[in-house]
């Protein structure tokens, strides 16, 4: 059986997203990608409506298991954080009105769970994301390819505890058996994340 993961890469102008499902044994297979686009000069609230719908679709269209989504702590454009938060909290409210578990990852955890190093280029996540999916080309926009990322990121990230989709992962303190360098980095990228946010 195979975790079908909607991976959200939020923000106003451009929400990525992108829907990959992942057997027990981490094989990734695209179901689709694209982005929610609102233009700028939109009222705001019109631009959230936009974006919830666009959504709620979605999730209805696909039926995921699960949904990732970009966690940002950090970022010096206040209007960008504000925006990306603005959104974020949209796509939360449409998956917990569905039932749906969402799992938060920083870019870092992200970029170590698909290239094994939590520093990586953007273009390297992209040209990852398509090896792991078996694309002849790196999805676009960048936006989508980032969403394809954070899905492949959850999936994988239950994975590290044995089961795809587990509900419980093992901790990122507990020894790591028999895991990927890509695993093994997904692990000190989280660590890090926690040690910055106080958890």
């Amino acid at each position: 059986m195979s975790l079908r993961v909607l991976g959200i890469d939020p923000g106003l102008t451009r929400c990525g997203v992108g829907v990959v499902d992942v057997t027990s044994t981490r094989k990734a297979t695209l179901v689709h990608f694209g982005v929610i686009r609102t233009p700028p000069d939109m009222p705001l609230e019109q631009r959230l409506l936009a974006i919830g719908t666009g959504i709620a679709e979605l999730m209805d269209e696909h039926e995921p298991h699960a949904v990732a989504l970009e966690r940002v702590f950090a970022q010096h454009n206040l209007r960008t954080v504000m925006g990306t938060a603005q959104a974020s909290g949209v796509a939360m409210h449409m998956a917990a009105a569905r039932g749906l578990a969402v799992g938060m990852h920083t870019p870092s955890e992200v970029k170590a769970a698909v290239t094994g190093y939590g520093s990586a280029e953007k273009a390297q996540v992209g040209s990852m994301v398509a090896k792991i999916l078996g694309l002849d080309s790196v999805p676009t926009p960048a936006d989508a390819a980032d969403a394809l990322a954070l899905a492949i990121c959850h999936a994988w990230r239950g994975s590290a505890g044995g089961t795809v989709g587990a509900s419980s992962v093992t901790s990122a303190s507990a020894p790591a058996v028999g895991l990927t360098p890509a695993q093994h980095a997904w692990r000190a990228a989280e660590s890090a994340a926690k040690r910055r946010l106080g958890s």
